[in-house]
């Protein structure tokens, strides 16, 4: 005779111990995971959410490498800037301060200073934050400028700095060294001054004539190309002046004045009344030579300098570097294009026509992108180069006697050049930029680290399991089990005779 009922409860009893340790293993996955379930299945009713969630907490993620590499970018940008601006400054003193003294060659002690001061210009220009070029624009996977000798002193058949400085010298002096202006005399009593050549683009242009000179006849500038006459029909009266202004290539003005004699000798912007109108009109005309003579070899050899500088170094996708159309130069008329082959791109990085800020930009938020972006042919940053690259490259010659005037000529148009004109941009306008980059950066990095975390919260609401609770829960299962287990032993030990 059996007894089933016992078998049957055996049965039912082994089920639920069974249930129950997987429950219990399930509660001891929650408390060490912190999550209700391994699968979505488990998680409930709010299962749909975990996808939207996960995904926006990932956005957030790619956005702060984004930021973080654009904060690497910018903080190496800001410092070469802020070198670049300091070298500018510290050239600017050094370069007013800088007397005329010849050190062991054909240049200053100031200029060999300016040679090291370029070099470092370069390197900073050519800074990368990985594998980027900062100031090559859009061209960031090569440098920004080529090097301080390809620069200077050219690259095989194609010409530096140097050589278009030279070669601009001789177009703008001319061939008589009058800073190619033709002096004469039409007539007995009077002196002409005119341009060689009408439309050129070198030498002295004249500007205006104005005179005191009682009894004269001034007229022009006018004709073409446009001249100046002084017609003395009579003699002026010591003390009285003429005075004639010119426009230089860089843009620049400057004049002669020349004041009347009554005893010789004339010194210096002095000419002597003669006995006649036509002896005066002889002494006046070598004073005026005289005068353009010294002037061609100061203020306009300084003037072609800064000038050359700007046919090598403005330049963009649209306007390669200019070049004096010749030989020969010194009777030359035009300025040409120099070409890939002929002439050293001092800037080798991309130069098209928009904004360089626009040429690197990172995507910081959904609806932010930064732009961040430098080109070393910046307006601020090419007339640093530039200016500090004419003063180094310029030479001098102890046998010149308009060599002084020369050099603080040059050295007054390198100074201004590198304070910067007002209404033009500035390296700290360029810094300013990028301080704006960093803070929206910033901003967006703070607004995702908010973001994230009340994200993360709510996903823990949704997915997470309650430690407290799981816990109270294990500790109640636990104890049931027990107790089951102990029971569940008992019946197994239960055969008829003890039942009876």
């Amino acid at each position: 005779m059996s007894v089933s009922g016992i078998g049957i409860r055996s049965g039912l009893t082994v089920q639920t111990l069974v249930d129950m340790r997987n429950q219990l293993t399930d509660l001891q996955r929650q408390l060490g995971t912190g999550k209700k379930s391994d699968n979505y299945a488990g998680i409930g009713i709010g299962r749909g959410l975990t996808v939207g969630l996960r995904s926006q907490i990932s956005s957030m993620s790619a956005y702060g490498q984004t930021i973080g590499l654009l904060d690497v970018r910018l903080k190496l940008g800001q410092t070469a800037l802020s070198e670049i601006g300091s070298i500018a400054r510290s050239s600017k003193i050094t370069t007013l301060q800088s007397p005329f003294v010849l050190n062991g060659g054909n240049q200053t002690t100031e200029q060999k200073t300016a040679l090291s001061q370029l070099d470092q210009l370069l390197g900073l220009l050519n800074t990368q934050a990985g594998e980027r070029y900062l100031f090559a624009g859009k061209s960031g996977d090569q440098p920004a400028v080529a090097s301080l000798q390809q620069i200077l002193d050219g690259d095989g058949a194609r010409a530096g700095l140097k050589q278009v400085i030279n070669e601009r010298r001789q177009a703008d002096l001319g061939a008589g060294g009058l800073g190619r202006l033709v002096i004469s005399s039409p007539t007995a009593t009077s002196v002409t001054v005119a341009e060689d050549f009408a439309g050129s683009p070198f030498g002295f242009k004249l500007a205006s004539v104005n005179s005191t000179l009682a009894g004269a006849t001034v007229t022009g500038p006018a004709g073409a190309p446009p001249g100046i006459s002084v017609d003395l029909t009579t003699n002026p009266a010591p003390g009285e002046t003429i005075e004639i202004s010119f426009n230089l290539p860089d843009g620049t003005t400057s004049k002669i004045s020349l004041t009347a004699r009554a005893i010789p000798p004339a010194g210096p912007n002095e000419f002597t009344i003669g006995a006649t109108p036509t002896d005066t009109r002889a002494n006046l005309q070598a004073a005026i030579t005289s005068a353009i003579d010294t002037l061609a070899g100061t203020a306009l050899t300084a003037a072609s300098a800064v000038a050359a500088g700007q046919d090598f170094f403005k330049i963009d996708d649209a306007n390669p570097p200019k070049r004096v159309s010749g030989p020969p130069f010194d009777t030359a008329t035009a300025v040409v294009n120099g070409t890939a082959s002929n002439t050293v791109n001092w800037y080798i990085g991309e130069a098209g026509s928009d904004p360089a800020r626009s040429t690197a930009t990172g995507r910081v938020d959904q609806s932010l992108v930064v732009s961040y972006g430098m080109r070393a042919n910046e307006q601020a940053l090419r007339t640093t180069v530039q200016s500090i690259a004419v003063f180094a490259a310029t030479t001098f010659s102890s046998a010149d006697p308009d060599a002084v005037g020369n050099y603080d000529s040059l050295k007054q148009r390198i100074a201004t050049a590198l304070n910067g004109a007002p209404g033009l941009q500035q390296i700290t306008d360029i810094q300013a930029e990028l301080a704006g980059a960093q803070t929206a950066a910033a901003a967006a990095k703070d607004r995702h680290q908010h973001t994230t975390l009340m994200v993360q919260n709510f996903l823990q609401d949704v997915e997470g399991a309650p430690q407290e609770e799981v816990a109270a829960q294990l500790l109640a299962l636990q104890t049931s089990l027990q107790a089951s287990l102990q029971t569940t032993a008992m019946l197994l030990q239960t055969n008829l005779l003890k039942y009876l």
